[in-house]
């Protein structure tokens, strides 16, 4: 019998990494680190093959997983130079959610960058998408646009004034080394989850800078397709997984054009 327990607990040591310690582990293996920076270094890589950039904005994942394999699928025939995902990777912030995403999502043939959303900011899910993902405001030049991923989602800082960090976005649309700009982001400055005392200088910030006419969003789970505080800037928000579309956007000089993908 002692054999039998000794053989027991050699067998739990053995396979200890088959268990979780706690629901909200952060442990990421290394393979799985830092995906923006590798999604963005294979972009920048790439020859353009016209003058138009053509991306891919898909809305919040969460737990709608057969729907994101269809996705995939779809998304795999499409002619674009990468995929934007728009936050609420997860629902719960739980690192098996953001992996089960992954481990979907690594299947497309073109690179995939997210940026931060309010579920993902549940529990430990700030530390996993920092590691998974890497910095919440981040940006990156492709071609001669800028594109800058910003997180929006004031109410989970209980709207403290500093998020979104309108000084540090400010700092990314100053400079001559672009001549465009692209804001992505998951909240709208038109929801209530954004900071209303901030929601005005967004738009300002971005129409002042004189390089951009487009923010792109999720979050809202519906398409939208409109302005704000009679500004010049275009707001394009995308649905959620669950309704089974996504936006196919082209960009060229300032002009902006997009297609709804359903599938």
């Amino acid at each position: 019998m002692r054999y039998f327990y000794a053989g027991v607990v050699a067998l739990l040591f053995a396979g200890c990494d088959l268990f979780e310690y706690h629901p909200y582990e952060v442990r990421i293996p290394d393979s799985e680190t830092n995906l923006n920076a590798r999604a963005i270094a294979r972009i920048q890589q790439t020859t353009p093959a016209t003058d138009t950039l053509t991306l891919i904005l898909m809305g919040d994942t969460q737990r709608f997983y057969d729907e994101v394999e269809d996705f995939v699928s779809s998304a795999n025939k499409q002619k674009a130079d990468f995929v934007m995902l728009d936050g609420d990777i997860t629902d719960f912030g739980v690192r098996d959610e953001f992996e089960w995403i992954h481990d979907i999502m690594r299947k497309l043939n073109k690179p995939y960058l997210a940026v931060i959303g309010n579920h993902d900011l549940s529990g430990n899910g700030e530390k996993v998408y920092k590691k998974m993902y890497g910095l919440l405001n981040d940006s990156f030049l492709y071609r001669d646009f800028k594109f800058i991923l910003l997180n929006t989602n004031s109410r989970e800082y209980a709207f403290n004034g500093k998020v979104p960090d309108l000084d540090w976005l400010q700092e990314q649309l100053e400079g001559d080394d672009f001549q465009r700009a692209v804001v992505i982001s998951h909240v709208p400055p038109f929801d209530d989850d954004f900071d209303k005392k901030l929601a005005a200088k967004y738009n300002e910030t971005l129409y002042s800078s004189g390089k951009v006419n487009l923010s792109l969003h999720g979050h809202q789970h519906s398409f939208r397709d409109t302005t704000y505080n009679e500004g010049h800037i275009r707001y394009l928000v995308s649905t959620s997984m669950n309704e089974r579309m996504y936006l196919l956007i082209k960009l060229w000089d300032d002009q902006v054009d997009f297609k709804k993908i359903f599938y």
